[in-house]
């Protein structure tokens, strides 16, 4: 069994990494070089924190979630509270270029970030959806996570709390953007998951699973397609303009008008075949989406 490492605050951080006490006690930048020697291969570290890495200089195997992804130069990681990670093959070049910004998040409570922060999705991504960046934004970030380094490292006013959320606030909206850039270069294999989403759903309906397990939810959707439900919904939205949920529900909905032409299923019996629990689950889904009860729907192909 693995180690478990938590780290709390902004001051163990440092203490674990043999760094002077941090200038400020809710956010530091700490350069990757910081890490050598201080990362035990194969043990868990939980967080309390907020972590924004780049890495650069830096050859290891990071685990969170399920998989395990090979880190290249100019690769960019999110870590929220509560979330843990194993790194093993560690390797840090002395002259490591990259960076890890780590903040508490008492620096964002009650602010406009700390209320956007479900926004950044990307912080639910699994370890092998990394942001991999360009040299133009590696500098880009790279510029800005020194602009949070400089404004703590001067005297405390009454600026410093909003510069630094809208330094970090600004560096997170970039990566809204840099992720964007990356679904849109990557258009094919995109493709390829939306095409293996459509196949699963229509096996996974082809089965008897809807009797087993119900409908499909995108967390298993994207487990059985080696993705976070996160990242999962994300891509369908860049693709399709759909959410993986919305995307779900559209399958529901097209399949139960195929199966409402047939006169000897009932509403009931159709609701059941498509795993709903409850058949008044599936009229209310159905209405919302059609503007029909599917009775009066069905009523109406009968007419046709």
């Amino acid at each position: 069994m693995s180690k478990v490492n938590t780290v709390k605050s902004i001051a163990q951080l440092h203490r674990y990494l043999g760094l002077p006490s941090p200038l400020h006690p809710l956010i530091t930048v700490i350069p990757q070089s910081a890490f050598q020697g201080k990362i035990e291969s194969r043990s868990t570290y939980e967080f309390e924190l907020y972590q924004i890495s780049l890495k650069q200089g830096i050859e290891c195997t990071l685990n969170y979630g399920r998989n395990a992804y090979d880190f290249d130069d100019g690769s960019m990681v999110f870590i929220a509270p509560g979330q843990s990670a194993v790194a093993s093959n560690i390797e840090i070049d002395p002259g490591a270029a990259g960076w890890t910004i780590a903040f508490h998040p008492d620096l964002i409570s009650r602010s406009d970030l700390g209320r956007k922060m479900g926004q950044y999705t990307f912080f639910n991504y699994e370890s092998n959806e990394s942001l991999h960046l360009s040299a133009k934004e590696i500098a880009l970030a790279t510029d800005i996570s020194e602009k949070i380094e400089s404004e703590y490292s001067q005297s405390m006013d009454r600026h410093t709390q909003s510069l630094l959320q809208s330094n970090l606030e600004l560096l997170l909206n970039y990566c809204v953007r840099f992720y964007d850039r990356q679904f849109y270069v990557r258009t094919d294999l995109n493709r390829d998951y939306l095409g293996r989403f459509e196949e699963f759903l229509n096996s996974y309906y082809l089965s008897n699973k809807p009797l087993e397990k119900g409908v499909p939810t995108v967390q298993y959707c994207g487990q059985e397609l080696g993705l976070s439900p996160y990242y999962l919904s994300d891509l369908l939205k860049r693709e399709t303009g759909k959410t993986a949920l919305e995307y779900i529900h559209l399958f529901l909905i097209e399949r139960a008008k195929s199966l409402m032409l047939e006169d000897n299923l009932s509403i009931t019996q159709i609701a059941c075949d498509l795993g709903f629990e409850y058949p008044q689950h599936f009229s209310k889904l159905f209405k919302a989406k059609t503007g029909m009860s599917p009775r009066s729907f069905k009523s109406s192909q009968v007419k046709h």
